[in-house]
């Protein structure tokens, strides 16, 4: 069958990341899978062997999500907007799938959604509906209003046919930030974890005993990067070594020439060296929380709660209720506070990598397969 997986990361890379890991899941079963990005391109991301489709880009200006932001950070206007729903139409129309999944629409990108809203309506529109699937992490920013979340559940009851909720319930469930009702409970189809297959130690020895620090690849992490780098200054037996996203790590490093720690962009063979360190340092994104329960790698995380936002929060108490991880709020991080709470993770035993179920990628294409099924019948 033909799927076609529509994402727009604005902040960090992590939606982009999951929905490339649902791509290769739906590929690797043998179906031909069309990638929409409508994010800015993410070069220390692996997409090569997927069929993308790059709309406009567009990113957040910050943790404000209701002003976008183009290519020279100019705000998107009504021609942006034009050409990304007249692309996101014509790709839908040209490629013709069997399913459509939306990534976190119509929970989230509600500043997106006349986009969303004219793919919705194509798809309606055709001689041959597809089945219509929203996709969703484990956990949401909760609507702000009773209004919203009667919108979001009108929008499912006209358009979706199900929700994907990509975690382990075991772990965590929707209800954690998402209020249930007798419409929307139905429609939801928990898939585990959707995350690549757990890494290899790094064939090079990178990373071997160091402490990473990471902060996703947007541009994000700053305050946690300051204070790692006087953690590090505090701690001379370890080596730290900074993976900084977003184009950042240059004016990091020339921001201080005498750190003893490495300062680097952030890179592709990341998952492959957390086997070897000695802990990591990070926020509680989705990807990065599942390649820590994967790996069993001793991680102190500081969950991202700038604005309104609560997801990692949410998502680090719930990782450190089953033991995965530390917690360090923002409003204790330093670097005294950093440098303790990783020299108490490395004394802790490793923990073996088993854990919650991160077959969500398998389980998603099994759930798609058989809606698809269903509907030809």
């Amino acid at each position: 069958m033909k799927v076609l997986i529509v994402t727009t990361h604005l902040l960090g890379t992590g939606h982009l990341a999951r929905a490339a890991t649902l791509t290769r899941a739906f590929q690797s079963e043998g179906h031909a899978v069309r990638l929409v990005s409508g994010g800015f391109p993410a070069p220390q991301l692996d997409l090569s062997g997927l069929d993308v489709v790059q709309l406009p880009p567009l990113r957040s200006d910050g943790t404000d999500f209701a002003r976008l932001l183009t290519v020279g950070d100019q705000p998107a206007d009504a021609t942006c907007h034009d050409a990304r729903r007249s692309r996101l139409v014509a790709t839908l129309l040209g490629f013709s799938p069997d399913v459509l999944i939306t990534e976190l629409f119509p929970f989230g990108r509600r500043m997106l959604r006349q986009e969303f809203l004219a793919l919705l309506s194509a798809a309606a529109r055709m001689a041959r509906r597809p089945v219509v699937l929203a996709s969703v992490r484990d956990i949401l920013a909760p609507p702000s209003s009773p209004a919203k979340a009667d919108q979001t559940q009108a929008w499912l009851d006209e358009h979706y046919d199900g929700v994907l909720v990509h975690s382990d319930p075991a772990l965590v469930r929707l209800d954690a930030s998402w209020p249930m009702n007798d419409h929307l409970r139905p429609m939801l189809h928990y898939t585990g974890f959707v995350a690549p297959p757990p890494p290899a130690p790094h064939p090079a020895g990178a990373g071997h005993g160091e402490i990473l620090v990471s902060a996703g690849g947007g541009r994000v992490g700053q305050p946690l990067f300051r204070a790692a780098l006087d953690a590090a200054q505090l701690t001379p037996d370890l080596r730290w070594r900074l993976l900084v996203g977003g184009g950042a790590a240059d004016a990091l490093r020339t921001s201080h020439p005498d750190s003893p720690a490495i300062i680097e962009p952030a890179r592709p063979d990341f998952r492959q060296m957390l086997p070897l360190a000695a802990a990591s340092v990070s926020m509680c994104g989705y990807n990065t929380a599942l390649d820590l329960l994967q790996t069993g790698c001793p991680a102190v995380v500081v969950p991202f709660d700038d604005g309104a936002e609560v997801e990692q929060t949410l998502r680090a108490r719930a990782l450190a209720r089953a033991g995965a991880v530390s917690v360090l709020t923002s409003a204790d991080l330093s670097g005294k506070a950093l440098a303790e709470a990783v020299t108490r993770a490395i004394a802790t035993p490793r923990r073996s990598g088993e854990g919650p179920r991160c077959d969500g990628g398998a389980s998603s294409v099994a759930i798609a397969e058989r809606l698809a099924e269903a509907r030809a019948l």
